[in-house]
């Protein structure tokens, strides 16, 4: 599976030993690479379709501090779409009112009609670039009539999530959204400076799971919203239905 990085930070900390061991992953994860710094809700997105470990351009661009308060890092192994630029994250897209929105995922979509109709809009082939484009025109409505965003997010997830395999994240450049709904595969380090997100645990320092099946949104590295806890845990065999079920019922 693919795996993220992102982080929400009030101060600024320098990034780039967390980013090293995150792209370092990349051995097991070749199908491409990306990371984006989003400044003042400006993002600047740097990806290539090759293995991180592989590009020269990413060893150097590690040497210069990185310490935004909003960064999203992805490394791909392709479930869907093929090994190629417009099917690398992170993706972004402007709502009507100009906000950039970028999005990172880990995961696949079995069936959710929503998303069929971007298959012509879209650059790429993935799901991952469809579930943009389908929050944007939601984002859209929500703004034109005047609802509530949060609420219209956590249904979407609420109603996603269902058979599908959803590990998200994305941000307009204020707010960091989260949502994962596949057991120990988001863990998040809360610092001074902020919270840290990864697939994996990035240092010695204490990871901690983060809660699943509900969307939760940080601003600078402060919880501000916790959505509608649902039951749409994604398993992938009796194994992984087993441990779930242990974990959850307290045995």
């Amino acid at each position: 599976m693919c795996e993220l990085f992102a982080c929400s930070l009030q101060y600024h900390l320098v990034l780039n030993d967390y980013l090293r061991e995150f792209y370092a992953h990349s051995i097991n994860h070749p199908h491409g690479w990306g990371l984006a710094c989003l400044t003042h809700q400006k993002v600047n997105i740097e990806k290539e379709p090759i293995r991180a470990i592989d590009s020269i351009y990413l060893k150097k661009r590690l040497y210069a501090p990185i310490d935004n308060k909003i960064v999203l890092g992805h490394i791909r192994y392709a479930t869907i779409g093929t090994m190629e630029y417009e099917n690398t994250h992170p993706y972004t897209l402007e709502d009507n009112y100009l906000h950039s929105w970028t999005l990172i995922h880990n995961g696949t979509i079995f069936k959710y009609p929503q998303l069929d109709i971007y298959m012509n809009r879209q650059n790429g082939t993935t799901d991952s670039e469809r579930i943009l484009y389908y929050l944007i025109d939601q984002i859209n409505d929500s703004y034109k009539n005047n609802k509530d965003l949060f609420a219209v997010l956590d249904q979407i997830f609420v109603d996603m999530s269902k058979g599908n395999k959803l590990n998200i994240i994305f941000t307009d450049g204020k707010n960091v959204y989260i949502h994962t709904n596949y057991l120990s595969s988001l863990f998040y380090l809360q610092k001074e400076e902020g919270i840290l997100l990864a697939t994996t645990p990035l240092s010695h320092e204490n990871w901690l799971s983060v809660p699943m099946n509900c969307l939760l949104v940080y601003n600078q590295g402060k919880l501000i919203y916790a959505g509608t806890h649902h039951n749409h845990i994604y398993y992938d065999n009796q194994k992984d239905f087993d441990q779930i079920y242990q974990t959850y019922s307290g045995l």
